[in-house]
């Protein structure tokens, strides 16, 4: 799951990077609006963390570009500005949800893992593929009761595929979810993951359960009538 978290406080900034990272999120990080603004306008991201007290532009300003562009990209907003009359402006605005500061981590990543499992109808914290069982919030996988030793990126694709499970996902859409942004593409090898990852399911399960579209790029489950 990538995230883009922009806050100008660089102390919380790099505690909220590390914080995702270690629970297996891929994040990109911006110090102002601008930035912010910017890498919102390229880059897709699953959910965006916003503060709105920002040099440059303003947290509301990026979130109207946001919601001129999308209205399903999901964005929490993070402020200082707690008053009720400040949370109905922002929700207002078309944030999905506002979070007062000072917060506590483990609320804010409940509530990311929350906002991001909405687009899909899921809402429990674990999805089961055939005898795999996908445990987001642990960021594990399960044969029946045997936890998988799957590597991080190899759990994060497997998440994105299962996620989108019945639709073919491309290996630039991997990428961009999967991979931060300052990764050198040229360096990165999906197919080398996939097929790391599929080994170790198939060798779990005896059987495939990442098929490779020829062209397109990977899918889990019987995929959808697509264009």
């Amino acid at each position: 799951m990538k995230l883009l978290i922009v806050e100008d406080e660089l102390d919380m900034l790099s505690a909220l990077k590390k914080g995702f990272i270690k629970k297996g999120f891929v994040v990109d990080t911006a110090e102002d609006g601008d930035e912010g603004s910017y890498l919102a306008q390229i880059n897709n991201y699953d959910v965006i963390v916003l503060d709105l007290n920002l040099p440059g532009k303003d947290g509301l300003e990026i979130l109207e570009e946001i919601r001129n562009r999308s209205k399903l990209q999901k964005v929490i907003i993070l402020s200082a500005r707690s008053s009720v009359p400040e949370k109905i402006l922002g929700l207002d605005m078309g944030a999905n949800d506002y979070l007062a500061k000072p917060f506590d981590f483990m609320e804010l990543e409940a509530r990311v893992r929350s906002l991001a499992r909405r687009e899909i109808v899921q809402k429990d914290t674990v999805i089961k593929i055939q005898e795999i069982t996908i445990d987001t919030a642990q960021k594990k996988v399960f044969y029946y009761d045997n936890s998988l030793d799957i590597a991080p990126k190899e759990y994060a694709i497997l998440e994105y595929l299962a996620l989108n499970m019945g639709r073919t996902v491309s290996a630039e859409e991997l990428i961009e979810h999967v991979w931060d942004s300052d990764v050198d593409l040229f360096s990165v090898s999906v197919k080398v993951h996939i097929s790391k990852l599929r080994k170790k399911i198939e060798e779990a399960i005896g059987k495939e359960l990442i098929q490779t579209v020829r062209g397109r790029g990977y899918l889990i489950g019987v995929e959808n009538n697509e264009s």
